[in-house]
């Protein structure tokens, strides 16, 4: 089964009620971050090579990257198709991450169908693919495909979130964290928005895209 999708604000607000509600800590982070955002993008092809993109980089690095890529037109399908690896690197992409974006271009995911597949068989045949780690997965299916209950624990700013939040000695594995979320289902997509907006505002720092 599919499971709930985050479609409106009010999704993430209704999440954020019961997140608020089984935890007091989530209360009071959510009393300093305000409102989420929604941070929905439509699916497909250029959404996948977004999240690419933004791997292992900070949320400068990828803006200033993707919009270099905009500019030369590789962010489609077709565009990187017909681009050549020289192409790709001048717009900004490391050597690996061109080869992945290529690999992508080659994969012939089926977009359309992974929106009626189950959270795990979406991470699945997403990182079949070359370069698709999954970090790459799971973002895609939080933010592309809008299901509410899937979290990014390999993510060094939930990580980060959650060792101040809860008043960790360090910051948390991906196993840990990730068994951490599991007392947030079936809102961890909220719970992932709460700690990205927490860490902002601790850290000064944008946490993702």
């Amino acid at each position: 089964m599919v499971g709930r999708i985050i479609e409106s604000l009010d999704c993430v607000a209704e999440g954020a009620a019961w997140l608020a509600a089984s935890d007091a800590r989530f209360a009071g982070a959510l009393q300093q971050v305000g409102a989420l955002p929604l941070r929905r993008h439509a699916d497909g092809f250029t959404a996948l090579l977004d999240a690419i993109v933004g791997q292992q980089v900070s949320v400068a690095s990828a803006n200033a990257i993707w919009a270099r890529m905009e500019a030369a037109g590789v962010v489609s399908l077709e565009g990187v198709q017909a681009a050549s690896d020289e192409d790709l690197r001048s717009a900004g992409l490391s050597r690996q991450k061109a080869r992945y974006a290529k690999a992508l271009a080659e994969s012939g995911i089926d977009f359309i169908g992974l929106r009626c597949k189950p959270d795990e068989v979406v991470i699945a045949e997403l990182v079949a693919v070359p370069g698709i780690g999954r970090w790459t997965a799971e973002i895609y299916a939080m933010f592309a495909l809008g299901r509410a209950d899937v979290f990014a624990p390999g993510d060094l700013a939930l990580q980060e979130g959650a060792r101040v939040l809860f008043g960790l000695e360090a910051r948390p594995t991906e196993k840990a964290l990730r068994a951490m979320a599991e007392a947030w289902s079936p809102w961890r997509s909220v719970a992932a928005r709460v700690l990205w907006a927490y860490y902002h505002v601790v850290k000064s720092r944008e946490g993702i895209r």
